[in-house]
């Protein structure tokens, strides 16, 4: 249930007219948001400038369109967190131009954080990697920071649950959008052992212009921004941008010199970016003296491998190969190599990617 303070918090977050901004001037006026909403408009200071007129649209205690907004977030167990509240996210009280209200799914810890931010259309290799650094990272009880998009996103949170770790999704949307909708099954996971965050009050759509702002709570809430595969202009960088304001440090995973997704991160990496190629890069700025737990390749692979098996899975590397490719090296016929790769594919070994191409997954 809502307190009598959120849910002013929130009769004022949803006034047309009202921005962050208005919500940090009307905090300097009122001790409380409660006191504010029960203020006639002749008792709005004038310093608050046309916003007094604002008061006319605050939403009435018993409006239906709010009580439905109330039980949606008592019902989706969604608390407001004011910028002054105790259990604020400190990170953020010292960025320029922080939120002034967060909405909060699941549960906060103030742990260390690292950003992870990249392409939404990345390669199989780059979420794969992301995946694992992500799992290793959290592993170290570094919370891992990004904002639920496909692509790296996703991957960094998906590496922080299976490492048992701790994520937080930063939404560029109302905390009751889940965006994009194939992301709900991760959403819940999130919920479940991590928080979810936006600054949008519910009902907001995930508008195109609400994604640099988000970026900034994202570099925000850690310490380091690791960049995967950032195209030249990309959502990314501008994150990175934040970092660098924010005195965060930047991490960057560089790429073929070629490849439009890469030349983003090549260009931080020329400016001065921290050069990942292992998690232990990262640990050894965010952590001094921490070593990865991570297995050998040879610990990781599953126990009762064939000899012919585990020549082939030597054959079948971290970046997509050809199914031509692999009998040509093994000398297997395609009969056989089918057969072998479907028994493979069942133990989770390599995953079969579109065109009959396979990759490594352990």
């Amino acid at each position: 249930m809502l307190s009598d303070q959120e849910c002013a918090w929130l009769r004022l977050h949803l006034t047309p007219g009202l921005g962050r901004k208005a919500l940090f001037d009307l905090r300097e006026v009122f001790p409380t948001p409660l006191d504010a909403v029960q203020t006639k408009l002749q008792h709005w200071p004038r310093k608050l400038g046309h916003r007094r007129t604002a008061s006319l649209r605050v939403p009435a205690p018993d409006d239906p369109e709010f009580l439905k907004t109330v039980e949606r977030l008592r019902k989706e167990q969604v608390r407001i967190v004011s910028y002054w509240d105790d259990d604020y996210p400190s990170p953020l009280r010292h960025i320029h131009d922080p939120p002034a209200l967060l909405y909060l799914r699941g549960r906060f810890e103030q742990l260390d954080g690292l950003a992870v931010v990249g392409s939404r259309k990345c390669s199989e290799t780059g979420a794969r990697f992301t995946r694992e650094v992500c799992t290793e990272i959290a592993r170290h009880d570094i919370a891992i920071v990004s904002g639920l998009a496909r692509g790296i996103d996703s991957s960094a949170h998906e590496g922080a649950l299976d490492g048992d770790g701790y994520t937080i999704a930063v939404l560029g949307c109302g905390i009751d959008f889940i965006y994009p909708p194939e992301n709900g099954r991760l959403f819940q996971r999130i919920c479940e052992t991590g928080a979810i965050i936006s600054e949008y009050p519910p009902g907001t759509r995930p508008l195109a212009g609400h994604f640099p702002g988000r970026n900034r709570i994202i570099s925000g809430l850690a310490r380091g921004v690791l960049i995967v595969e950032a195209a030249t202009g990309s959502g990314s960088l501008i994150t990175a941008d934040f970092a660098l304001e924010q005195g965060r440090e930047v991490f960057a995973i560089p790429g073929m010199v070629t490849a439009p997704n890469s030349r983003g991160v090549n260009r931080l990496l020329k400016d001065g970016a921290h050069l990942v190629t292992e998690a232990q890069d990262i640990l050894d700025i965010l952590r001094p003296g921490s070593t990865t737990l991570s297995k050998t390749e040879q610990d990781l692979l599953p126990e009762g491998l064939s000899g012919i098996e585990r020549t082939l899975v030597e054959l079948v590397c971290f970046e997509p190969v050809q199914i031509d490719d692999l009998a040509r090296k093994s000398g297997l016929t395609p009969m056989e190599l089918s057969a072998i790769l479907l028994q493979l594919e069942l133990r989770e070994v390599v995953i079969q990617l579109p065109g009959m191409r396979y990759i490594r997954n352990v």
